[in-house]
């Protein structure tokens, strides 16, 4: 029973971090989706491109602070 706890630990661990990665992305994809008749951020030629940029950095500096604290050590149970 310790062992599939374990492993069930470890399979937590990794679904949070793809979940607390993709929760950023997802709000600001949904504010940038609505159809608001103004948003200053619209106008610029490269925003998009910005706004696409900070989503990348965004997610590497999570995964980055992630990998510091530790978090992607997955620890593997044996086989059952």
């Amino acid at each position: 029973m310790s062992i599939n706890s374990e492993r069930m630990n470890s399979i937590m661990l990794m679904l949070t971090l793809m979940s607390a990665i993709f929760l950023p992305l997802t709000f600001i994809a949904g504010l940038y989706g609505m159809n608001f008749a103004y948003m200053p951020e619209l106008t610029g030629k490269y925003n998009y491109f910005i706004v696409l940029g900070l989503m990348g950095a965004l997610v590497g500096v999570m995964v980055f602070a992630f990998y510091k604290m530790g978090w992607f050590k997955y620890r593997k149970g044996p086989k059952l």
